[in-house]
């Protein structure tokens, strides 16, 4: 650890300027001690006015702890793994640009890791906020697609294939010196939506037993635009989730590769009797667009 300095919150970023500012006010106004934490604002070529906004930010709260680099090698998971060579904290936390911490959400995260000395990684409390509305589609299975985490009132362990959500995630340090860093042939790279670079490192963890626990008193606010409720951009996603898949399976063994393919087929019918369900109950969308979804993360698999 570096003198008192505890936490490294790591921002990446990317052609956000319509929320970069306010992520950043947020970061700014919380109720830990400046010189408990970092903010580390890891831009990844933006072409907007992110940068400007960053460095007025920086210039105009001087004595706040916020360092602003640029990572020039394109993709989600070149950023983070670029904050975490950054971050100087034993603890790293990753957030979205366009996502909203709450006052506690420095002091709770610091914590419940000293607190919890065995847990290894935690996954905090997301809260979709729509700007326009929840569209009627929408299913608590469907949660994902929009980054929207709620498991309760009490902290739990991640169990089975649930797992943190890059909006509101933090590891210790020594996660990435005993398990390597974010896989970079997966994540986001620019305004493409294939995902996966969490999920990959989380099940690195789970084969080795690594504690992973939901926090529900660490929280963030993540902004859900009107374009990401689109069909288009939902069908991108899903197809993105099939792909990041079919290259985490890349290198996975036969064995492996089979008990996913069970898991699949599993969720396809899952998704068949829900359908069925939400059409007796009069919600016909909500089924439909479990249906669609599926059949996209297919689509991207086979691609």
């Amino acid at each position: 650890m570096n003198g008192s300095l505890q936490l490294s919150i790591v921002v990446c970023t990317y052609n956000r300027d319509k929320y970069i500012g306010k992520t950043l006010e947020h970061l700014y106004q919380q109720t830990l001690a400046k010189t408990d934490y970092e903010v580390i604002i890891v831009d990844n070529n933006s072409s907007d006015q992110t940068a400007k906004i960053c460095q007025d930010f920086i210039a105009a709260y001087s004595e706040a702890p916020f360092r602003y680099v640029v990572e020039t090698n394109q993709g989600h998971s070149f950023s983070r793994n670029r904050g975490i060579e950054e971050s100087k904290a034993e603890l790293i936390s990753f957030i979205d640009d366009d996502a909203f911490v709450h006052q506690s959400f420095g002091s709770n995260t610091i914590r419940f890791f000293q607190d919890n000395e065995h847990v290894k990684v935690i996954g905090g409390k997301i809260i979709p906020v729509y700007e326009e509305q929840e569209p009627i589609w929408m299913s608590p299975y469907l949660l994902p697609l929009v980054s929207a985490l709620d498991m309760g009132k009490s902290p739990r362990p991640f169990t089975g294939r649930k797992f943190p959500v890059g909006a509101n995630m933090a590891y210790r340090q020594s996660v990435f010196d005993q398990y390597g860093l974010f896989n970079v042939a997966l994540g986001r790279k620019g305004t493409g939506l294939m995902g996966g670079d969490e999920k990959e490192l989380i099940y690195r963890l789970k084969v080795n037993d690594a504690l992973i626990y939901y926090v529900p008193d660490v929280v963030v606010d993540h902004i859900i635009p009107e374009k990401r409720l689109g069909k288009k951009y939902i069908q991108g996603l899903a197809q993105g989730v099939g792909l990041s898949e079919k290259e985490r399976l890349s290198t996975a063994s036969f064995s492996q590769k089979i008990k996913r393919a069970f898991e699949e087929l599993i969720k396809i019918g899952g998704t068949l009797i829900l359908f069925v369900w939400y059409l007796l109950k009069g919600h016909p969308s909500k089924g439909t667009m479990l249906v669609k979804f599926r059949i996209w993360v297919l689509q991207g698999f086979l691609t």
